[in-house]
């Protein structure tokens, strides 16, 4: 198939395009950034220079790739302060809101027959089971910091899953790890991490659910071929509280055990949004995508996984 690929030069999009040209796809990877077109070439897609946020230029994108599958894995998100979430993620949420339109709208009028997107799985409401599926509903009231990026993510979502035109898939990602990720050699959680800035804040109840960005390309590689509308969770087999694997990652780099902080103090030093993440977190179940989509991650824990990384 001809696949565009939107944000194909992104930690997910570097691992991406590769497996795609392997599997006897034609890519065309889409980036903002003339200066990413060498990377583009070396990874064996068509080189696409495009603002997402410019319709103009993103119908004259898709129209001239004329792409089967379009894949949408545009983000802006570098380092987060958990207390300006609204500020560090704005950029992002036009990605997910607008930059989503306007590839709607170029697949649209040359008629993709499937439609791929980058959703997150951290969107469940903080009651309930630990680990949910896919029909749990959103959080109702996330922290206010979180809203509007709950909000990106809901209008994503119902944007991509709900154009009857197209097969509309959105992948709700795990918390990546790996190369190009921030939990990586060099990256900003170990550094956090080995200086004793990432504490371990009130229980660490809250359950992430992990996912290799190898994995997780892998997982969209298979969605293109041959998911069906609908949404997925694309994460590891082991979804774990913060109380659990933090300090095992700690121990892992060598560094001293994570301060434990309550949450009054936590919420001064990372906002509200940081003791959600540290306390009330749900995870996320893969069944789906495994049953649907015939994959398995390579990497099944983050225990493993991580060590390795």
């Amino acid at each position: 198939m001809r696949v565009f690929v939107a944000g194909a030069t992104g930690a997910i999009g570097k691992q991406l395009v590769p497996r795609l040209v392997a599997a006897g796809h034609e890519v065309h990877g889409m980036t903002r950034s003339a200066s990413n077109k060498a990377m583009l070439d070396e990874l064996g897609a068509v080189p696409v220079v495009a603002d997402a946020l410019d319709p103009q230029r993103v119908a004259e994108a898709v129209g001239a790739a004329g792409p089967d599958v379009i894949v949408h894995q545009l983000t802006a998100i570098g380092a987060v302060d958990t207390r300006h979430m609204e500020r560090d993620f704005a950029l992002t949420n036009r990605l997910r809101t607008e930059g989503t339109d306007h590839l709607l709208a170029a697949g649209k009028a040359v008629g993709v027959r499937r439609f791929v997107a980058q959703s997150n799985a951290i969107v469940y409401g903080r009651t309930g089971a630990a680990v949910q599926s896919e029909e749990g509903a959103f959080d109702p009231s996330p922290a206010s910091t979180m809203r509007a990026n709950q909000e990106a993510i809901r209008h994503l979502e119902a944007a991509v899953v709900g154009a009857g035109w197209t097969e509309g898939i959105a992948l709700r990602y795990g918390w990546f790890y790996g190369p190009g990720t921030g939990i990586a050699p060099g990256g900003e959680v170990p550094e956090l991490i080995r200086t004793r800035k990432f504490p371990l804040v009130g229980d660490g109840g809250a359950v992430w659910s992990f996912i290799h960005v190898a994995d997780a390309a892998e997982a969209t590689v298979a969605a293109i071929e041959h998911g069906r509308r609908g949404v997925y969770n694309v994460v590891d087999d082991d979804p774990a509280p913060v109380a659990e694997w933090l300090p095992t990652l700690a121990e892992q780099l060598g560094a001293k055990k994570p301060m434990r902080v309550p949450r009054l103090v936590g919420r001064l030093v990372a906002g509200e949004a940081g003791v959600v993440m540290m306390t009330e977190l749900r995870g996320a179940s893969n069944a789906k995508a495994k049953r649907e989509l015939g994959w398995r991650p390579a990497h099944p824990s983050w225990r493993q996984g991580l060590a390795a990384a």
